[in-house]
């Protein structure tokens, strides 16, 4: 696949910051087979089908970045690094650098949050006794439907709701949260590699 036929099925314009609405903050959840992508008010993905190796990194990444070009801050959910023996690990750390590296160029500051923290900013915990990762994950989901009135529906639903909590948490740490958190969900901001360089949008 061309550079020139990944920009024309990519996103024509980057999604727009309505007068009044504060920062444009976008959260990726990147994946190798459904990538999370939000921003304040709507959530979307990036599916890459049966593409796999250079072209399946070059995809997401240029889509991606698409959604963030004119962002005034980029959430990046962190790796898991508890799922030992999980495959595509060094495929997977390869996407995000190669997206870090273009919000670099871009000079577009950039967060990064570890899942756990992303869990517990949404629900008050990072999981529960006896429950799946997909029972955690649809807490999530439930936790951004109610709190933020964001419905994530379809295969994609946890992978955007996931990005839609990146989204809440980069506008909580600006100054402009979407919706007020109680402290035992809050605490989770402590812990994200938020940026040094300074962000125009901050309070």
């Amino acid at each position: 696949m061309t550079q020139l036929a990944l920009e024309q099925e990519a996103p024509t314009t980057a999604p727009s910051r309505p007068a009044g609405a504060g920062p444009l903050v976008v959260g990726l959840d990147l994946a190798l087979s459904t990538t999370g992508v939000a921003g304040p008010g709507w959530t979307d993905n990036i599916r890459t089908g049966k593409l796999s190796g250079a072209e399946r990194l070059h995809t997401i990444a240029s889509t991606a970045a698409t959604f963030y070009r004119s962002a005034d801050l980029v959430v990046l959910e962190g790796a898991a690094f508890s799922r030992a023996l999980q495959r595509g690990h060094d495929e997977l750390a390869a996407l995000r650098w190669l997206v870090r590296i273009d919000l670099w160029r871009r000079k577009i500051p950039f967060a990064v949050v570890p899942p756990d923290n992303r869990t517990i900013y949404a629900t008050g915990k990072a999981r529960w006794k006896g429950e799946t990762p997909r029972q955690v994950k649809g807490r999530v989901r439930d936790a951004v439907a109610e709190r933020y009135g964001v419905e994530c529906a379809g295969t994609a639903r946890y992978d955007e709701a996931d990005a839609y909590v990146l989204v809440t948490m980069g506008r909580d740490w600006l100054g402009y949260s979407l919706a007020e958190v109680p402290p035992t969900h809050a605490r989770a901001l402590a812990g994200v590699l938020w940026p040094d360089q300074p962000v125009p949008a901050a309070r």
